[in-house]
């Protein structure tokens, strides 16, 4: 399984998990079957609100997962509208978190929980 972290800069595993996917500087995409991972840069950093475009910010990576302190409404529609799954993050690590979501200790994303925009208003549940 490929899981996606939105991180602000690279430090692989002990890079911390950003607040928001849209506006993440990079991803680092952990593949649980191999343990390896490699760095993604965000495409589309720099998009307008409500329009992030999460196949365009991965680059057309396929991931399975993604574990981020927050995300919008539209980008989390069309992730799953993709199939892919998202999950709260916990403060910490990559590697923090990677192992909560091995526990199954983190919690899927709702739409209730999602950005209200750039300005970080309405239910913003990150850090």
């Amino acid at each position: 399984m490929k899981v996606c972290f939105p991180v602000e800069s690279d430090e692989g595993l002990e890079s911390t998990v950003f607040g928001h996917f849209g506006s993440a500087g990079a991803f680092v995409v952990v593949d649980t079957e191999d343990g390896g991972h490699k760095v993604l840069m965000n495409n589309d950093a720099h998009h307008a609100h409500g329009m992030c475009s999460p196949l365009k910010a991965l680059g057309g990576e396929s991931v399975d997962s993604i574990v981020v302190g927050g995300i919008g409404a539209g980008a989390l529609g069309k992730l799953a509208a993709m199939g892919i799954e998202v999950f709260r993050a916990e403060e910490g690590t990559v590697g923090e978190n990677l192992a909560q979501l091995g526990k199954g200790a983190l919690l899927k994303f709702s739409p209730e929980f999602t950005c209200g925009g750039h300005g970080h208003g309405g239910g913003c549940s990150h850090h």
